[in-house]
């Protein structure tokens, strides 16, 4: 499995995660924001990953455009559903595009 695939699933899932209506408020404001920020960079990391390895890599930018845009409370929330949902969507897809590894 690719580094930019594992990538994909972990910020994949800790955007839903932050997607959920009322914990991913709590989770967000309880730490200052600093969520927003350590996702930021996981998505900048995963698109230089994705970047090297050559696959998709709209999810990753749309990651980046959301945690620049989810201080907005109720469009944070469902900014971060779509790119939760996209980035395991190009997480699921690069598989068949991957050689075999055996």
């Amino acid at each position: 499995m690719s580094t930019s695939r594992i990538l994909k699933w972990v910020t994949g899932a800790l955007e839903i995660l932050l997607g959920i209506p009322v914990l991913g408020g709590l989770i967000v404001v309880s730490l200052a924001w600093v969520p927003l920020g350590i996702m930021l960079v996981l998505h900048i990391i995963t698109l230089v990953f994705s970047s090297n390895e050559r696959a998709a890599k709209h999810g990753s930018i749309l990651g980046i455009v959301t945690n620049c845009l989810a201080w907005i409370p109720f469009v944070g929330m469902i900014l971060h559903l779509i790119t939760g949902i996209i980035l395991m969507i190009d997480a699921a897809q690069s598989h068949k595009t991957e050689p075999s590894e055996s």
